[in-house]
Parts: structure tokens; sequence; C-alpha cells
């Protein structure tokens, strides 16, 4: 089968899903490649900074959120070996008006907001990508999409949201991503009656440890766990009985009891990888009408939570020169000013992604750092009390909104042969 597409995006996360409404808005229609058999989930839930409530305000979906994810504005650090604790006033909490404060959220339900957004038949599931070309027609570039299948799909454009390990972004020829020397772990806790505490952040390092909770509501909470190294394997009982009696058994027992509260279907673990900033400075991230958002260009570690909020700053800044270009050329997609509009996108991403990616490997250095008289000065003398709270200036970010569209530019619809 053979079909002819506008706009194909490889990859239904955040970053697809978010770009795939983002294009909508301006009359694009995408289609949405994702390997799976439905939206993924892993990670279970994510802390948004106020930059990601500016992009999902311009995306027209922070509505559906703000009424049911409280806003979180006190943390507390506890120094496990020696059992202090500091107080960390999240400046940014109420700054820019109601709703875009810090809010911890489900996954799933970011996703299926997102998702509902879109025509029904918008993202094509178990569709897995095997090769990709570029093929002359008309006197324009094409890109030619081979799907495992046998499936051939032909587009104007190819934006890659395929994650960490990105065929798209390997197709640019962008390095591939670095382990970090991190892993996480990270799941949901959930007590049936309730567990009682406030809507803060509770944050607890030790030599080479950090760990975590924070409520999503009065009966869940979502909690982790970084550490420097790697190897830990298994199923999600024998990950959760490692962080409790090997990695996490001398953390207070608020954060022991959580992790035991865990709902075992949602606990994963990952090695975090990131893309070296030159990469991103000096690589190609577009080639033509072919790019990459989200993971697929700037894999970070967790350290600043900045992963899903600079995805959502990617589909606004890509779904705002992509819909300049169709704006000013009546509605069409024309290959040679969509490669300039593509080209603006990245120009526009490329520093912010590569300051994100340094910020949060050298936050995850500091606080992972070990036991060293220097890195604990560094850690709770200086990080914790100066600077974590002052992040305001990093997390205000605002992307910018969408382009307005009159109706005789709406609604472009995709071809099948």
């Amino acid at each position: 089968m053979e079909m002819m597409e506008d706009v194909v995006i490889v990859g239904a996360g955040i970053a697809g899903l978010a770009t795939a409404v983002a294009l909508k808005r301006v009359g694009v229609r995408a289609l949405v490649l994702e390997r799976s058999e439905g939206l993924r989930a892993t990670g279970a839930a994510l802390t948004l900074f106020p930059n990601a409530w500016l992009a999902l305000d311009a995306l027209g979906v922070s509505h559906k959120l703000t009424p049911i994810y409280a806003l979180t504005s006190m943390g507390y650090v506890t120094n496990v070996s020696a059992g202090d604790v500091q107080q960390v006033h999240a400046r940014v909490a109420n700054n820019g008006g109601d709703g875009q404060g810090i809010r911890t959220v489900h996954r799933k339900v970011l996703l299926e907001s997102l998702a509902e957004e879109l025509p029904v038949d918008s993202i094509q599931f178990s569709s897995k990508l095997a090769v990709i070309e570029n093929e002359e027609q008309g006197g324009a570039s094409i890109v030619v999409i081979h799907l495992e299948d046998g499936t051939t799909i032909k587009s104007k454009v190819l934006i890659g949201c395929d994650g960490v390990n990105s065929v798209v972004a390997r197709w640019l020829g962008l390095a591939e991503p670095v382990h970090s020397g991190q892993s996480a772990v990270r799941g949901l806790a959930v007590f049936s009656q309730g567990h009682g505490f406030k809507q803060e952040v509770h944050q607890f390092v030790d030599a080479g440890k950090r760990a975590g909770f924070v409520p999503l509501n009065d009966r869940e909470l979502y909690w982790f766990l970084t550490y420097n190294g790697e190897n830990m394997a298994g199923d999600p009982e024998q990950i959760q009985k490692q962080v409790l009696e090997k990695y996490a058994e001398k953390f207070p027992s608020s954060y022991l009891d959580v992790v035991r509260h865990a709902d075992l279907s949602t606990l994963t673990w990952a090695s975090l990888k990131f893309r070296q900033p030159w990469g991103i400075i000096f690589g190609k991230l577009s080639k033509g009408n072919v790019t990459v958002a989200g993971d697929a260009m700037h894999p970070m570690t967790p350290d600043l939570g900045q992963g899903g909020g600079s995805s959502l700053e990617d589909a606004v800044v890509l779904g705002r020169h992509i819909g300049n270009s169709v704006i000013n050329n009546g509605g069409l997609i024309v290959p040679g000013d969509m490669a300039k509009a593509i080209d603006d996108y990245v120009k526009e991403r490329r520093w912010r992604a590569a300051f994100l990616v340094t910020g949060s490997y050298l936050a995850g250095w500091v606080q992972l750092g070990g036991d060293k008289w220097w890195v604990k000065f560094l850690r709770d003398g200086i990080f914790y009390k100066y600077l974590f709270g002052r992040i305001s200036g990093l997390v205000h970010k605002d992307c910018g909104k969408l382009p307005a569209m009159s109706f005789g530019d709406m609604d472009h619809s995709s071809k099948k042969d």
C-alpha cells in the first residue's frame, strides 16, 4: 500500500502528539506513526514547570489538566547521612498568572489530553519504521518512508519524535546519545485510604543517590530514585526489593513506605542517556524537510525536570514556523519554503536545547556527586540553598503562540493511492 501525506510524525510520545496538535491548530494535518500498540506512559508521571504550561496554553490543552492537578510551591531536601533538612521555596510557583506554576501530572493523562485533540485516524499504531529515503518528485524533494509491514508513505515533511534511540536522528547523522553514568527507577505509589502528605516535594540525597516523591492527588504519589551506576535488572518486584534493601535502606521511613506502596505495573528502570551539547550545537538537526523534536533532538537527564517541558516548547515553535510558511503560501506546503521554516525552527531551538542538556547534567553531577566535602558544600551550601529556587529564568521561558489561521487556510487532507 502507498500513501501520500503532507506531514508524517514518527512517535506518539509527548513531542509527537504535541507537534501534531500544534500543526492541527495551524491547519496542517499530520499522520503520527507509533511503533507500540497504544499510547505509552513509561515514566508514570512528570513535573511540568511554567514553560510547559505556557506551551500547553498555546496548544489549547492546559485547561484540561490544571483543574485536576494542584500547584506545588514548597519542597524539602533531606541530607540522609547528616540528617539535615532544607526547605526549598519554588519561587516560580505562581508567577505568570493562574495555572502556570509547578504541577506533577500523570504521563498517560497528558498524552490522552493531547491525543483527544486529534482526528481519530491521526495516530497509526504498530507502525515500525524500516527505511527512510529521499525522492525527487516534480522538482521537489519528497521523503519516502518504508514500514516493516511493507507500507510505503510519501510525505512532504518528516518529523522524528521517536525518542532517545531515534531512527530519524540516526538518518540525519546525529551522534548517538551517551550514557550519563546514572540510572533511574520511577513509579507511582497508591494509598487506598489516602497518603496524608501535603502538596510538597520531598527529596533525599546521599552519596551518589537522590530520591523523592510528590503527591499527584490524595491517594497517589509519584516517586523516583536516581543513582550513579547501572545494573538493576529484573521484574518490577525485584527492582522494588533492590530499592528498599540496597539503595535506600538508610533513607527515612516516609520514603521507604512510599516505595512499599508502589503500583508495580507503573514501576520502570532506565539507564539515563543524553546527547552531548556540542552534538546539538554543531550537529545536523535537519535536512531539507526532515527534522527532529523532543528526546530525538535533545535527550537529557531528569535533574531539572525539563524533558517534557522542552518537548512541548519544540512542538509550539515548530508549529509556529510551519504555520507561518503555510499562511504565507496561501495555505499550501511549498517544499522550498518549508525547508527554510524547518531551518528557522532548528536555529531557534538549538542553543536552548543545548543549554537545558548542559544544565540538567551539571545539576545531576552536583546532586549525585558523592560525599567529598567540597561536593557536599556545592550541593547543600550553594545548589539547594541559592540556585535550586532561582531557576525562574529557565523555567519561565515563553515559547510563544501559534499563528492565527483564517477559515480558508484550514484543513489540509491526506490523499491515498
